[in-house]
């Protein structure tokens, strides 16, 4: 794995053309806009790419309406980490050759629903057969059990899991592109509209519709190109279970390894990062992906977040766009975190004051996917 190491590099990042609320357009085109966007910024084209990679739609029918017939493809689809997962597998599809540009892709329509279908459980699966018949919610019914059982394990707190929300939505006010920028009071979260105990609404995600796309070649190559280019350092990858009730620990989950994995391929320890782009579909997501991935001890995530460490100016800057939470949320989010983190690497809000992460070199991103059942953790070091 260490071989891989700062062999590759992100050229290219791009949101579609408009994200949060986009009633016109289907799903297909908010992944054609991200792509040729992200490719222009890399100063290439799609007859440059030779390796497609995305989730949610099959690379089959997406290289067919982009013009691209790939010589690598990957449908991986996991969830929210699928992205983040497959900086990995475009890395090494790079590294060794069996492709030299690699583009990767993400839409959803997750607000207008443009053209889709409602989510239904499809009765075979095994969540139809064996959790839907008791009407749990999904997904935040089971996220909700989840951290219920880590605030009686450990203690923490609604109001550490508020701190959370406060923070990111101080990034958000700093982002244009922001869907929910207006300014919010930990009092605010908590007497906002109860969702599923202890969530109330500000701790749940937004649902928005959004594309992104970035752009992956060889640091050989990526010299050549437009941007800075942004080093793949370390990554790892991994699932535990599919259903909340077979999830082996409430308050642990597969980024324990996943991380792991990342930093020894890496070469890098938690006190070397400037920045942490960490999946934010409810806060206690961000809370145990903090602790499963190294950077408190179990049970010590709720004090680690507290007196808005992670808000602008905070010693910690986590999930500086504004997060799944406040920024945007189409569904499968790793995609804007690590856009996001893509571009304070390449210091790209250098004149935006706070808003840019001081010197920023090193970067985590975390994708978590399904009720907490996947993960993906990506090193990227400024070139």
């Amino acid at each position: 794995m260490s071989a891989l190491s700062g062999r590759t590099a992100i050229v290219g990042v791009a949101e579609s053309d408009k994200i949060g609320k986009v009633p016109d357009k289907p799903a297909i085109m908010l992944h054609a806009e991200a792509a040729r966007s992200a490719l222009a910024e890399a100063g290439l084209t799609r007859d440059d790419v030779d390796g497609l990679f995305t989730a949610g739609i099959q690379t089959t029918e997406l290289g067919e309406y982009l013009g691209i017939e790939p010589r690598v493809t990957d449908n991986t689809s996991v969830g929210g980490s699928s992205f983040v997962i497959h900086i990995a597998h475009a890395a090494t599809a790079v590294a060794t050759g069996r492709c030299e540009v690699a583009l990767v892709t993400h839409g959803e329509s997750g607000r207008s629903r443009v053209g889709m279908m409602p989510r239904p459980t499809p009765p075979d699966s095994l969540r139809g057969q064996f959790e839907a018949p008791y009407g749990l919610p999904q997904p935040v019914g089971a996220y909700a059990m989840a951290a219920s059982r880590h605030m009686y394990e450990y203690g923490t707190t609604k109001e550490q899991l508020a701190e959370i929300a406060v923070a990111t939505r101080k990034w958000a006010q700093l982002n244009p592109k922001a869907y929910m920028r207006d300014p919010i009071s930990i009092q605010d979260v908590l007497e906002s509209r109860m969702i599923a105990w202890p969530f109330n609404l500000l701790d749940c995600c937004l649902v928005t519709d959004a594309g992104g796309a970035f752009v992956l070649t060889s640091m050989e190559r990526a010299k050549d190109l437009r941007q800075t280019p942004v080093t793949v350092l370390g990554f790892g990858e991994g699932h535990d279970h599919a259903m909340i009730s077979q999830m082996p620990s409430y308050t642990s989950f597969a980024a324990r390894q996943s991380g792991k994995t990342a930093f020894d391929m890496a070469g890098v320890n938690h006190g070397d990062l400037d920045l942490a782009m960490i999946y934010d579909s409810f806060t206690y997501t961000v809370l145990l992906s903090l602790e499963e991935l190294g950077f408190c001890d179990k049970g010590e995530g709720g004090d680690f977040v507290s007196d808005q460490r992670t808000a602008p100016g905070g010693e910690f800057p986590m999930n500086t766009n504004g997060g799944g939470l406040s920024y945007n949320h189409p569904g499968m989010y790793g995609m804007f975190a690590i856009i996001e983190a893509v571009r304070q690497l390449r210091h790209d809000y250098a004149d935006e004051g706070v808003r840019q992460v001081s010197n920023a070199q090193l970067a985590v991103v975390h994708g978590t996917g399904g009720v907490l059942s996947s993960a993906g953790t990506a090193i990227l070091g400024r070139a």
